[in-house]
């Protein structure tokens, strides 16, 4: 069983996601004004309740929001969850 580990590097979370065809994105709807709401990464079959952001978008929500990402390294299951916890 594979185990998952937190960060919050900018740099290790893009290179992860781009290495598993994974894109920024917001589920759509959630958002108000310039706020994207709730953040996701999109992989290979694009979800129809997912719309697509910039890194820099996605990275400074991430920021505001104190997220941390869980990420597998043998998979792509991942998590953003609260830095708090």
């Amino acid at each position: 069983m594979s185990s998952a580990t937190p960060t919050t590097n900018h740099d290790e979370i893009r290179r992860w996601a781009e290495e598993n065809n994974g894109k920024p994105a917001c589920v759509k709807g959630t958002g108000k004004g310039k706020d994207p709401g709730i953040l996701r990464l999109d992989f290979d079959e694009k979800e129809e309740n997912l719309e697509p952001i910039d890194w820099d978008t996605w990275f400074d929500w991430f920021e505001k929001n104190e997220l941390a990402l869980l990420k597998s390294d043998d998979s792509r299951f991942n998590k953003l969850v609260s830095r708090k916890h």
